[in-house]
């Protein structure tokens, strides 16, 4: 079985309801948070990517 390790991930804006697709780079940790605007309605977003023991990644976003 081949592991690979998963480059991109979604999760849907808060403010505007779209679904956005970001890459997933783990060297900044297993669990991060970082902001980023929005590529649709332009408002921040507070991105939380979060690492399970599995190995499946997991995105959400909270209005800033």
């Amino acid at each position: 079985m081949e592991e690979r390790m998963k480059e991109e991930a979604s999760y849907i804006c808060d403010s505007c309801g779209e679904e956005i697709v970001v890459p997933i780079d783990l060297s900044g940790g297993s669990d991060q948070e970082y902001i980023e605007d929005c590529p649709v309605c332009c408002r921040p977003n507070v991105i939380h990517v979060e690492t399970e023991e599995d190995g499946d990644v997991r995105v959400w976003a909270v209005r800033e």
